[in-house]
């Protein structure tokens, strides 16, 4: 018997998902399938209040906790699943209360768990790198939700302030080898307005925006990100978090990946074209994100 088949009618999961941006949305498949399975589970999300928007208005999920241990053990959970891993995570999970207690066996410690989940590749039977929502989703397989795919990751925003045709443009990204040059977007941007396609540049409250004053820019809170891209035609930007949403959002997307690893890191289930840059994402040119997104367009144009 499943450990999902074990818990009453009506049980409390505490899911501990501490950060950062794109793994937050990338949890919310696994949330989906897990609600799809239990409806009747009320499930609380822990995870720190700069990313708790992305777990904002989703109907699968009852309460939103801050990433401390004495309100996920408030919730009264009977079964707290660890997807973050790290030391703060393993002790919230440790002090949660919760009869059962899952995480990761590889997880580099694994004091609190009393359920330990085998590594992806052999809870789906592939022997090949896994994307980062197989990977958190397989969790859920573990527990006892029925194999079956993997949906779209889900995000949930009020009304865009934005109207018309735009594209967001997000520059930015949390490593410089994972961040194209500025120039290069403010190219890019001519392209998108010879299609009529106005570029909105999206940046977060800390981010350099002079470089990009000539165009439209979306700066402020997470909400307001989600807000911005929601409604948008297209996304293009680095490998980061924005590129997740827009996935989630079931924006097509161009996205630019430096070091990263397209294979675990690139746009989940949405229409999109991964543009890799081997020689470092300096190097990458104007003319292949632009042929890029003529793919898309050619895509969109033939879908429309």
């Amino acid at each position: 018997m499943t450990i999902l088949e074990q818990l009453p009618e009506g049980s409390r999961v505490a899911v501990i998902r501490l950060r950062s941006l794109g793994d937050c949305v990338l949890t919310t498949p696994a949330l989906s399938l897990l609600n799809k399975t239990r409806p009747d589970l009320k499930i609380n999300v822990a995870v720190e209040s700069r990313f708790a928007p992305v777990f904002e208005g989703n109907p699968t999920v009852a309460q939103i906790a801050g990433p401390r241990w004495q309100e996920v053990r408030g919730f009264k959970p009977d079964l707290c699943l660890n997807l973050h891993g790290g030391t703060r995570s393993q002790w919230i999970t440790a002090l949660s209360g919760a009869k059962w207690r899952a995480g990761f066996a590889h997880h580099s410690v694994t004091f609190a768990y009393n359920l330990k989940i085998p590594r992806a590749q052999k809870i789906l039977g592939v022997n090949r790198i896994v994307h980062t929502a197989e990977h958190l989703a397989s969790a859920v397989f573990a527990l006892g939700v029925p194999m079956q795919p993997i949906p779209r990751a889900s995000l949930f925003s009020s009304t865009s302030p934005l109207r018309g045709r735009y594209a967001v443009v997000h520059p930015f990204a949390s490593a410089p080898d994972k961040t194209w040059p500025a120039d290069r977007f403010c190219e890019v941007a001519r392209y998108l307005k010879l299609w009529n396609i106005h570029p909105v540049f999206l940046a977060g409250p800390g981010d350099e925006v002079a470089p990009f004053s000539a165009h439209q820019v979306v700066q402020g809170s997470l909400s307001d990100a989600k807000d911005a891209i929601a409604k948008a035609v297209v996304f293009i930007g680095n490998d980061s978090g924005p590129a997740h949403m827009a996935a989630a959002f079931g924006i097509p997307s161009v996205v630019l990946f430096g070091n990263s690893n397209p294979a675990i890191w690139g746009p989940w289930e949405t229409e999109s074209q991964v543009v890799v840059a081997p020689d470092g994402i300096a190097k990458l040119s104007v003319s292949r994100v632009i042929a890029a997104l003529e793919r898309l367009r050619t895509f969109q144009e033939a879908h429309a």
